[in-house]
């Protein structure tokens, strides 16, 4: 049942949700086919670096979500195909410029592409999929243009202040969440509202839909912080740990900075220092047992339970939607994060 697009058989378990599923896939196999074309060009290296990462694979959930709110409306409808290309253009873009931004060395289990065409190429390929994406927003009209806009500024602002940190006088943790809420939750937000909006769905789901996009976006980056810091480099494509060796911070780091015992205290030090060396061209072997000890501290225990937070709100903010098969879907899609990290 659609293995390609990583539809969990859970999510569409339900008796209201399995008669969704032709549908999602048609959206889905559309949205494909539209991103396999935006994707081309005639230019060899730009055909080369464009498709890259959207060929290394990807779940497509952003585009899954759109097709699922679209059923509050008239379906997968073209301006609902259009809207889910576009924003899952966005989303490629920004992959290209995180791993840069975090000096990461993987992504879908490939070289990242600055590693393989170098900084400059990798951001230019990231511009030119923003770039598409807006126009495929433009030909939808000012609230898609808007629409997107606004999702560009949280995804920027989201990493600027990734990138500066947290200020003196600041929470650390708060501030994380913003940035999680800013980087990867308007993007999620912004994919189920999108098939509410351009499927023409009562306005009275919009928001409550967004808010559930944002939580879930949260909740989805909490779980990815712990799954950062698994042993099995299958899981994420990427060398476990490799947020925190590039001086990136993640949850279980902060709450682990935030407590007050000494083995704590001693354990951030640690990473602080082997962070440090790292940055002076220390293998980055050297965080390997700091973070494993991290793996298995209360901190990350503690991220685990601050996601199934945020979980539970995204599902209480789908109350005013109608009972049935979509509301269903979504409730299941939220509490599948969960799992992500067992």
């Amino acid at each position: 049942m659609a293995s390609r697009f990583g539809l969990s058989e859970r999510v569409f378990a339900g008796p209201g949700s399995k008669r969704l599923i032709g549908l999602i896939e048609d959206g889905l196999e559309q949205v494909e086919e539209r991103l396999a074309d935006e994707l081309h060009s005639a230019d060899e290296l730009v055909d080369a670096t464009a498709r890259y990462l959207y060929e290394a694979g990807g779940k497509r959930v952003r585009p899954m979500l759109t097709m699922l709110s679209a059923q509050l409306g008239d379906g997968t409808v073209p301006a609902v195909i259009d809207a889910a290309t576009a924003l899952e253009l966005t989303h490629l873009g920004s992959l290209y410029h995180d791993d840069v931004m975090d000096g990461a060395d993987r992504r879908r289990g490939v070289a990242s592409a600055h590693q393989v065409w170098g900084n400059s190429i990798a951001i230019l390929t990231g511009d030119l999929l923003f770039s598409r994406a807006s126009q495929i927003m433009a030909r939808l009209g000012e609230r898609a243009m808007a629409l997107q806009a606004d999702t560009f500024e949280r995804l920027v602002l989201g990493q600027m202040h990734e990138t500066v940190g947290a200020q003196p006088g600041q929470d650390a943790i708060a501030f994380y969440i913003q940035v999680l809420a800013d980087k990867t939750g308007s993007l999620i937000a912004a994919s189920v509202q999108a098939g509410a909006i351009f499927s023409n769905a009562d306005e009275r789901f919009h928001q409550p839909l967004r808010v559930y996009g944002e939580k879930v976006g949260v909740a989805f980056q909490l779980l990815d912080d712990v799954i950062d810091l698994s042993a099995d480099a299958s899981e994420t494509g990427k060398v476990p740990g490799t947020d925190l060796r590039a001086g990136v911070p993640t949850m279980p780091y902060l709450l682990l900075a935030a407590a007050d015992d000494d083995e704590s205290r001693a354990l951030t030090q640690r990473i602080d220092d082997g962070v440090a060396r790292i940055g002076e061209g220390e293998d980055p072997a050297i965080l390997d047992e700091p973070l494993a000890v991290l793996r298995d501290h209360p901190a990350t225990a503690r991220t685990r339970e601050l996601a199934l937070t945020w979980t539970r709100e995204a599902i209480d903010a789908l109350d005013p939607l109608p009972r049935g098969g979509v509301r269903e879907a979504l409730v299941r899609f939220a509490e599948s994060l969960v799992d992500r990290s067992s």
